[in-house]
């Protein structure tokens, strides 16, 4: 068993060794508006899905004859937007054919009952939106989103977003979930897989 730090965060200047040949790796991270070209680019045609800001709330609808299917994340936070991409990355075909991939959501001010249906659900997002905001230069933190409601043990969860985090780099990733970062990854100019460099150095 692992002991988690404190903090979940990864910083926007990522620290690794690079060769002569190698691309530096850009130390602003992407914005949003950039996020939003790039994921276009990958899948608007192949997919016929665009990712889409300037919403209230995160929500995605699927596609509806000529209409592509949206991916709709809050304002211009670019967290949000790879947190939406990662839920339609790991989503199959069925669900991407329902409004919100047709999950139950309740909102901020759950119970201890229904924060823990929450973090169940939310492992595999966060753990790609995790390796998502590497590649971006992004920074992360993993997210309980129930500051109104009853205080938990985030341990737990904050554990299993790391080892799924860990599973994913040790495996194949979902096709879509790698087109976008292997997208991510020529987009801030680097050459190196620095996903598989996720370890507590980079969030302490």
């Amino acid at each position: 068993m692992f002991d988690p730090p404190d903090s979940f965060f990864i910083p926007l200047t990522l620290s690794f060794m690079t060769t002569a040949s190698e691309s530096v790796l850009r130390h602003d991270g992407l914005s949003y508006k950039e996020l939003v070209s790039v994921f276009n680019h990958c899948f608007l045609a192949s997919c016929h899905c665009e990712l889409v800001s300037g919403y209230r709330e995160p929500i995605y609808y699927p596609a509806e004859n000529s209409i592509p299917a949206r991916v709709c994340f809050r304002e211009d936070f670019a967290s949000s937007a790879l947190h939406e991409v990662a839920h339609w990355c790991i989503a199959g075909q069925k669900r991407r054919q329902l409004v919100d991939f047709g999950y139950w959501y309740e909102p901020d001010g759950r119970n201890e009952m229904q924060q823990k249906e929450f973090e169940q659900v939310e492992v595999k997002p966060q753990a790609l939106e995790w390796l998502f905001s590497l590649a971006a230069g992004i920074r992360f933190q993993v997210s309980v989103d129930n500051l109104a409601g009853e205080q938990t043990d985030t341990t737990s969860f904050k554990q299993a977003v790391y080892a799924e985090a860990l599973s994913m780099i040790n495996n194949s990733l979902p096709e879509r979930a790698q087109n976008f970062l292997d997208a991510l990854k020529q987009q801030t100019g680097s050459s190196s897989d620095f996903e598989k460099m996720l370890s507590y150095q980079d969030i302490l």
